[in-house]
Formats: C-alpha cells, sequence, structure tokens
C-alpha cells in the first residue's frame, strides 16, 4: 500500500527524473498554465557589449577532478548560460532548443525580486517591515503568515502546518503545484484551488523569527502585501519598478492561478539576457547608467543588511542534509558570505542569477536538472566564483 505522506509516492511527481519532461515546463510555460505578461516598456533595449572570452577549456578546479564548462553544462542540464564582466558579455550558451529570445522557468529565483520590490517600498516608507501582514492583508489574521511581521517573512522565519498536516518542506512544495495548476493534481484532490485559500489554511507551529524554514507562503503573503499597497498586480508592479527600467528586450510573463493571481514565489518566467541585466543594476548599487532603479541602499543592504536575531548559516534547500550550513538569508536572497560579496537568486533544475560586486560578475543559468538523490547537485556557485576569479586575473 502506498503511503501518501512519502513524496515519491504522490503522482504528481511524475516526470521530475527525466530531463526533457521538465524542460517542457521551464521552457513553454505560458502555453501550458494562464499567464500575464510583464511589460518591458517602451524604450529601446539597452546595449550588452560583447567581448567574448574562450571559457570553455578554462578547468573550473572542483571535486579535485578536471570539470570544464561542457562538463558542468551537461552535469546541470544547462539551457542557457550567460556570463557578464565588467558589464560587457564574455560567455554566452544556448542548449537543447532554447534560444537567446525565448523566456525560462526562473522557479525560486523569482522571491529574491520579490524581495527587491519589498525592500524598496519600506525603504521609501509605503511599508512598514515591523507590522504583520495581516495589518495589510486582513483576512490573514489568526494564519501563519498573517500574523507574522513582514521582516519575519522576508527571512523565511515563519513555523507553519497547512490545514493540520506535520510540516515537509517537499511535499507542501508539491502541494503548492497543485494550488496553482490543475493538471498537477492527483486523483481525488480536494484541497485549495487558489494562492489565496492555500495561505488561509497555514496556522503558526511556533513563533515567527525563531528559526529559519523556506516556505512558499511567506513569499505569496508578501506578493499580496505588495498588491494591496500599491494596489497594482505583481507583474504590472514589476514592470513598473525594474523591467521597464534595466533596458529589458523581451517582456517576462507571471503563470496565474485560477483566480488571476500571480504565481509570485515560482511562476515567472523571463530571458536570460534580462535576468543578466537585473543582475548588473544590482553590481552597479542599483543603476542603469545615470538612472538609479532600485535604491543604492537596498542594493548594497543584500549582504550588508541581515538583522540581528537572524541566522547567519542556513542550509541550501538543494544541498545534501549532511552539508554545513554556509549561507545567510536576507530578503529573500542567498548571501555566500565570501571575499567578494557575491549573493544569489536560486530556483529549483538549476536557475541562478549570480552577482559578485568583488569580481564584477554577473552570470545566469537556466538549467532543466533532475531533482533526485541518485543525481549529483551540478556545482553552478564554484563554478561561477572559478570563473570570476580567472577573469579577474586575465581581463
Amino acid at each position: 500500500m502506498n503511503d501518501p505522506t512519502r513524496l515519491g509516492d504522490l503522482l504528481w511527481t511524475r516526470g521530475y527524473t527525466d530531463p526533457a519532461w521538465i524542460r517542457r515546463f521551464t521552457s513553454v510555460g505560458r502555453e501550458l498554465s494562464p499567464s500575464r505578461r510583464v511589460w518591458r516598456g517602451a524604450e529601446p533595449a539597452r546595449v550588452l557589449p560583447g567581448e567574448p572570452v574562450g571559457l570553455d577549456a578554462l578547468d573550473l578546479g572542483i571535486g579535485g577532478a578536471t570539470m570544464t564548462l561542457p562538463d558542468l553544462f551537461t552535469s546541470a542540464q544547462t539551457d542557457a548560460f550567460l556570463v557578464l564582466h565588467r558589464g560587457s558579455v564574455v560567455h554566452e550558451t544556448y542548449r537543447h532548443g532554447v534560444e537567446a529570445h525565448t523566456p525560462h522557468f526562473n522557479a525560486s529565483a523569482a522571491k529574491s525580486y520579490l524581495g527587491l520590490m519589498v525592500a524598496t517600498l519600506a525603504h521609501q516608507g509605503l511599508l512598514d517591515r515591523s507590522a504583520r501582514a495581516c495589518a495589510y492583508v486582513p483576512e490573514l489574521a489568526g494564519t501563519a503568515f498573517g500574523d507574522a511581521p513582514v521582516e519575519d517573512l522576508l527571512h523565511m522565519g515563519t513555523q507553519v502546518g497547512y490545514a493540520g498536516r506535520p510540516f515537509d518542506k517537499a511535499i507542501e512544495a508539491q502541494r503548492y503545484y497543485a494550488v496553482i495548476a490543475p493538471r498537477l493534481r492527483p486523483y481525488g484532490y480536494n484541497g485549495p484551488t487558489t494562492i489565496r485559500e492555500h495561505l488561509l489554511t497555514a496556522r503558526a507551529t511556533g513563533k515567527p523569527g525563531a528559526e529559519f524554514r523556506y516556505e512558499n507562503g511567506n513569499v505569496e503573503t508578501l506578493a499580496e502585501v505588495l498588491r494591496r499597497v500599491t494596489g497594482l498586480t505583481t507583474s504590472a508592479l514589476l514592470s513598473e519598478m525594474i523591467w521597464s527600467r534595466i533596458g529589458a528586450e523581451e517582456d517576462a510573463y507571471y503563470i496565474l492561478d485560477s483566480d488571476g493571481v500571480e504565481a509570485a514565489c515560482g511562476g515567472f518566467s523571463a530571458i536570460a539576457r534580462d535576468v543578466a541585466r537585473v543582475g548588473e543594476m544590482l553590481r552597479c548599487g542599483g543603476a542603469v547608467g545615470d538612472r538609479q532603479v532600485v535604491p543604492e541602499e537596498v542594493a548594497k543592504s543584500v549582504t550588508s543588511g541581515v538583522p540581528d536575531g537572524y541566522p547567519r548559516r542556513v542550509r541550501f534547500p538543494a544541498a545534501p542534509p549532511e552539508s554545513p550550513a554556509t549561507l545567510s538569508y536576507h530578503d529573500l536572497w542567498w548571501v555566500l558570505n565570501d571575499p567578494y560579496d557575491s549573493y544569489m537568486a536560486s530556483g529549483i533544475h538549476g536557475q541562478r542569477l549570480f552577482v559578485s560586486p568583488g569580481l564584477d560578475l554577473v552570470a545566469v543559468h537556466f538549467g532543466s536538472q533532475v531533482i533526485s538523490p541518485d543525481v549529483p547537485v551540478a556545482p553552478l556557485v564554484q563554478a561561477f566564483l572559478r570563473i570570476g576569479v580567472h577573469l579577474g586575473a586575465t581581463r
């Protein structure tokens, strides 16, 4: 008899061990689900200068064995990889039918873009980080997320159980997919059918701010707070605050639930070049040329602003359970605590936006890597750092 509490027995996980199946959803999401565009704006695209550098033969020096970029791409099931060094494109690769103009699923990397908007509005005095979320979304009062301060949501600081279930991160992630994607619901599913319904089932199992627990509901609550504060959809707000101000080449898009609400924690797709423009804007202190897109204080606070009382070291979700905790987490960004002030937005199946001011580096990786205990996690961060150090020494 199948145990319904085990992730491996859930019918909607079928296909997660097939890169081709994953790629179908990472590259054509808007053909499979309702979506809403994030407008690039009316201005011409900002040119990314190209200064190609041969990196394919570089030994990335990982794990004591020779690994080159082509080896890494095979390991990570890479769909797109782009590197900016000092603002110039030094490497750009597209594989498996993905092209430069193809929007690709960013998965949980999208959390970090939402974090930028929350931090910016708070910096502008339009949002109180110390206020409970229910001050902005009254119907969430009495739920784990509604009763938590905005600050705790930004740091994954809630302890929550849904509908009386014991919390299991992997299973709750799959149940979230069932909420937003009817085609992924198992036979007999009778749970929430919208993001808002899902949030209403959350109950606190511990005091907010006491520990780090990576959970999508924190981000969906923040997205709802932003909608109430600004009166705009998540798509319109991202367009107004960031996408139309970075010189983007293409519209991005969010997939929607059956209420027409964006899946803010991971339903976002964009082309690699535009994600790189977001990273370059941040590397340059929040500015694109003479335009300040996000306040310089917000851009710099990603690595410097972890508040007292929040964990300075947390375990990356894709890391094995026995791995040491080496990262910090601030305003929905992963902070590496390395000598280069590096940080990143990260998503399932190998989506990364890596920003390293100290190395003058921005790297974007899109992938369709399978999630399985039998498949080693591709060493993307180690590769980014090795490339950055190499470029700094040779350019």
